[in-house]
């Protein structure tokens, strides 16, 4: 693996080193470590370095079991084991998507050293998250990898890991998007079923969730102004050459609004809205 000349730490190779990581425990524990080693200015990010990919890429443990989406399975939620199994759905979700913000950090060099900044504060709030929904999910009886889990985050992580104009478009502003329709029906699940707690850590995902969108669609649109491309014709470009998944509502059209998505692309999703109280 190729490193700095000089021996103080660097960002990006340090966010490499949490990726691999397969201890969910020492993997958040690491981004914590490393958010404020930013913060107090003891690390910096090298833009210009060039790293080797690793072989166990991503770390991860050995459960949750991966299998398909369809055979993820569902339970109602009037049950514990109901709710347990959505909390773990959720955990696994944040878990790959710490992930997925310190593969943005490492891979993808020459780009503004804010860039990797925002991309680590990402890995650093869904590090909370993951750690949030697991202590949630403790109460309920269950632990992370008690359920099974898929794989289709990384999947579009792994496809786009040639081009980061492509990474930009596909995962946040795409699949990490999903999560702004997603969160306000769940949490009204949630909330009919009794489970205030559950409700109040789905506010704090969607809060952050929007930071993040925006942050994805913020170097999308850089990225675009660099290499002279029309964004909303590039985006549709890109989803048929990546086979991006097919968007489906209700839209959660203010809240995309708020991650900085055009108003050119929220009327494609004006007609299937969720209701402006939810």
């Amino acid at each position: 693996m190729a490193r700095p000349h000089d021996t103080a730490p660097e960002l990006r190779a340090s966010a490499l080193q949490c990726l691999v990581e397969p201890d969910p425990a020492a993997k958040t524990g690491g981004v914590a470590a490393l958010v404020e080693a930013v913060r107090a200015g003891t690390i910096m990010a090298d833009p210009a370095a060039v790293f080797e990919e690793p072989a166990a890429i991503p770390g991860r443990p050995a459960r949750p079991e991966l299998v398909p989406p369809r055979l993820v399975g569902r339970r109602s939620m009037a049950t514990v084991d109901g709710r347990a199994m959505l909390v773990h759905a959720l955990a696994h979700i944040e878990f790959n998507a710490v992930n997925l913000a310190l593969d943005a950090v490492w891979r993808f060099p020459d780009m503004p050293v804010g860039y990797y900044r925002d991309w680590l504060r990402v890995a650093g709030e869904e590090a909370l998250h993951f750690g949030l929904l697991a202590g949630h999910l403790e109460t309920l009886g269950y632990a992370y990898g008690d359920f099974p889990g898929h794989d289709s985050l990384w999947e579009m992580v792994a496809k786009t890991s040639g081009d980061v104009l492509a990474r930009m478009a596909l995962v946040p502003r795409t699949m990490e998007a999903r999560g702004l329709d997603a969160i306000p029906p769940l949490r009204a699940k949630l909330a009919q079923a009794g489970d205030p707690a559950a409700t109040r850590i789905l506010d704090v995902l969607l809060r952050d969730e929007v930071g993040h969108v925006e942050i994805g669609n913020r170097w999308y649109f850089y990225l675009c102004d660099q290499r002279g491309l029309e964004p909303v014709a590039t985006y549709d470009d890109l989803t048929v050459q990546y086979k991006a998944p097919v968007l489906k509502g209700p839209f959660n059209v203010e809240g995309r609004r708020a991650a900085g998505f055009t108003e050119a692309e929220l009327a494609r999703y004006a007609l299937d809205a969720l209701p402006a109280a939810v």
